[in-house]
């Protein structure tokens, strides 16, 4: 089995500025959202940091932990080493899982969740294939590529997720960046409730290389059909697990 690689930082389309009128609620949106999609897998952000990524106090903050601690995602320890430490694990595939979550969406929500995924992401592969090629994101990228691609099943879901959102986020756009995030927080509980598959992984390792390949080599075309092909895959995943 492949060594676990080191968690990636949270992106800025997950811990983005709240709004003042709703600043705990959204907090704790935020902040569930990241944990929930496995960006955070030990401890949140230090405090000041966080505090001025969000652009909330740190009052405010300090609430949301403690909220998100009693609800028991989040472990809060005092000390030098201290910190919100993530307590939560998805929990173990089981049977009917997925039809579960499915049926929590509501009728007709699947579809229209995998449409906005395959529109977002499509879109945001096509706006950064046609990027400037000097900079720090093909590096960022061929990364993120390398850490999913070699990721062992226990750390797949966290680093795919990473690596989805890192396209997105390296358009510059803060609203493709936060589209991106929704869809892919709305399949995240169906995801979970299917296995990881050895033979899956190393399908979409193929499909991800496709995926970066074209956004490298500057063919918006090219990244819009990879995109298609490995979320037209998930879904026919999906699809066969509700079968």
């Amino acid at each position: 089995m492949r060594e676990s690689l080191p968690p990636t930082s949270p992106p800025a389309s997950v811990l983005r500025p709240v709004r003042a009128g709703n600043a705990f609620e959204e907090t704790v949106e935020r902040l569930l959202s990241a944990i929930k999609l496995g960006l955070v897998v030990e401890k949140l952000p230090p405090e000041r940091e966080l505090a001025a990524q969000l652009g909330i106090s740190r009052v405010t903050l300090r609430e949301a932990i403690r909220a998100l601690a009693e609800a028991g995602y989040l472990q809060v320890r005092r000390g030098r080493y201290g910190g919100a430490f993530v307590t939560y694990t998805p929990p173990a595939p089981r049977q009917d899982d997925l039809r579960r979550a499915v049926a929590d969406m509501g009728s007709g929500h699947l579809a229209d969740a995998l449409t906005f995924r395959l529109a977002v992401e499509c879109g945001a592969a096509q706006v950064l294939a046609t990027a400037e090629p000097a900079g720090e994101w093909r590096e960022t990228l061929r990364r993120r590529l390398a850490e999913v691609n070699s990721a062992s099943p226990e750390d797949y879901r966290r680093l795919d997720t990473a690596f989805h959102l890192s396209i997105a986020e390296l358009t510059g756009s803060a609203s493709l960046a936060a589209a991106c995030a929704e869809a892919r927080l709305r399949v995240t509980d169906l995801l979970n409730a299917i296995p990881v598959l050895q033979r899956n992984i190393e399908h979409a390792a193929a499909q991800h290389e496709a995926i970066v390949e074209a956004v490298l080599a500057g063919d918006p075309e090219a990244a819009r059909r990879a995109v298609t092909e490995h979320l037209e895959g998930t879904a026919a995943l999906l699809r066969g697990f509700l079968a």
